[in-house]
């Protein structure tokens, strides 16, 4: 079975949540499925339906996030030796040779990236571009538009 790097903030978020689903969420839709069915006729009882569909929405997450752990390669940056590369779970500064613009990226999991908190999947492109090459190293990714060459400023194992 194929293994899924994950870091060991994602681990930890994923499992956070998973007991938060299975200790608060679950007990409460059980709770107000209870409530709405002592309302009685639960064909008209809307209370009762978005009760059960909230039902089911947690218990297809708790699912997902119990076969996302299983699959999980937990990757803990900090005990692999700097190397200076830009490695999964590594924080890389990189500069648009063209525009000059600067960014800041840490390469994470799937299912931990969030570009608005600038952390890319290890599978996206600009992550594969610059997974293994060094600081001052120049790359070239493409994109919809284009290409694009960045130039890899700093590398951060944190």
């Amino acid at each position: 079975m194929q293994k899924f790097p994950m870091t060991v903030e994602g681990e930890k978020a994923l499992r956070d949540e998973l007991q938060r689903l299975k200790s608060v969420d679950r007990p409460r839709v059980i709770a107000s499925i209870a409530e709405a069915r002592e309302h009685g006729d639960l064909k008209e009882n809307a209370e009762y339906h978005a009760a059960r569909e909230q039902q089911g929405f947690i218990e297809g997450r708790i699912q997902d996030i119990e076969g996302k752990l299983s699959n999980a390669q937990v990757i803990d940056i900090k005990t692999i030796p700097h190397s200076g590369k830009v490695l999964f779970g590594t924080t890389v500064r990189i500069i648009n040779t063209d525009t000059e613009e600067e960014v800041e990226y840490k390469i994470v999991g799937d299912d931990e990236a969030d570009i608005k908190n600038n952390r890319i999947s290890v599978s996206s492109p600009i992550a594969r571009a610059l997974i293994g090459k060094e600081e001052g190293d120049v790359v070239m990714v493409k994109i919809p538009s284009g290409t694009v060459e960045f130039e890899i400023d700093e590398v951060r194992h944190l």
